[in-house]
């Protein structure tokens, strides 16, 4: 919650693009975490593959959610042009 806290203070209120923008990155930098340790594993350098496991389902919720949330602001945006026609 310290980024929301932080984008509010600077702005004096919520400034979305800047929320949507930090998100993605963590996204990207769960996906980029998780690549790594697959790389780690596949070459025998990863002493312990719970952490792939882990990395990879925390990467691939990230994705989901993301998806999710994308497909309500397409349909909430849908829905707001079909009430002004």
């Amino acid at each position: 919650m310290g980024d929301i806290d932080a984008a509010a203070t600077s702005t004096g209120g919520l400034d979305f693009g800047a929320l949507v923008s930090g998100g993605l990155d963590k996204v990207q930098a769960m996906q980029t975490k998780a690549d790594g340790l697959a790389i780690e594993a596949a070459t025998g350098r990863l002493q312990d593959v719970h952490n792939y496991l882990i990395a990879a389902n925390e990467a691939g919720l990230a994705v989901q959610l993301t998806v999710a949330l994308r497909n309500k602001a397409v349909e909430a945006f849908n829905e707001i042009m079909r009430l002004q026609a």
